[in-house]
């Protein structure tokens, strides 16, 4: 928490309310209430702090500042935006007050995960956001902002079904550049998912379903498209049967696209924990 003084008033109360709100706790060691209530808000903003300052003016030291904002009693929390009293709470407080005074203003958590899924998935790093945007949509199914960013997110996994089924969920009011973007991203990827070397791997893998080598090379396909699932069929089959010669190979191609996935990914703790009851 910051303590707000008249040398730092303009940069936290004017200055810093532009990008973030601000929370003013004022209080007064002889008034525990007031104590109580800043140490309250300080706990309840901690996860916030992309979003909100928390500050504090001492009215014992700072009657100055107490008198700019009108304060009539303790306890008193100001939240301030753009440099202006926005909201705010005064005498005792519950937690359950409390709570309903920073939801009408704090972000909710579905969006503080969604932020982080935009952030990873900018970053490349599929797996953190593979799992804050799932956590998201566990807690929000309808909104369209956070289904996009799990369609992106299946996309780049593979999941291409899973995908398609949530894209036709989306509905008019969202299908904005984003959605036409994933649209396009969609087709290719399902495009790339029936590549013609596929085909030709399946049609030969029809005709001698034990070729080892065909099996391998059609796992190997399926792994670069993203059809993870469909290369872990395959060289599980192998692994389990016990008749491939290179099963070696088999397993070591297993456990590459095991590798692959996210950590944490649905899919490879299904096959893990398959591959564990097969050697246990």
């Amino acid at each position: 928490m910051i303590a707000i003084t008249l040398e730092n008033f303009q940069q936290i109360v004017l200055d810093e309310s532009k990008n973030k709100l601000v929370l003013v706790a004022f209080w007064a060691q002889q008034i525990p209430e007031s104590v109580e209530l800043k140490n309250k808000l300080a706990v309840k903003t901690a996860p916030y702090t992309e979003q909100i300052i928390t500050a504090t003016v001492d009215c014992e030291t700072q009657q100055q500042i107490a008198q700019q904002f009108g304060i009539q009693g303790l306890p008193t929390a100001v939240l301030v935006k753009d440099g202006q009293p926005i909201d705010g709470v005064s005498g005792p407080q519950t937690d359950e007050t409390i709570a309903t005074f920073l939801d009408k203003h704090l972000p909710k958590p579905e969006d503080v995960l969604l932020t982080q899924a935009q952030a990873a998935l900018n970053e490349q790093n599929i797996s953190d956001a593979q799992s804050a945007i799932t956590q998201a949509h566990q807690l929000d199914e309808q909104r369209g902002d956070i289904k996009l960013v799990l369609i992106d997110v299946y996309i780049q996994t593979g999941k291409i079904t899973e995908a398609q089924t949530l894209i036709d969920t989306i509905k008019m009011v969202d299908q904005d550049r984003y959605y036409q973007a994933l649209v396009s991203k969609l087709d290719l990827a399902s495009q790339a998912a029936n590549s013609p070397e596929i085909q030709t791997l399946e049609a030969e893998l029809a005709k001698n379903p034990n070729d080892i080598n065909v099996q391998h090379q059609l796992a190997s396909q399926y792994s670069q498209v993203n059809r993870f699932e469909d290369a872990l069929k395959v060289l599980f089959r192998l692994v389990q049967s016990g008749e491939d010669a290179t099963k070696g190979k088999s397993k070591e191609l297993f456990l590459d696209v095991l590798k692959s996935l996210p950590e944490g990914d649905s899919l490879a703790n299904k096959y893990r924990r398959k591959l564990y009851t097969l050697m246990y």
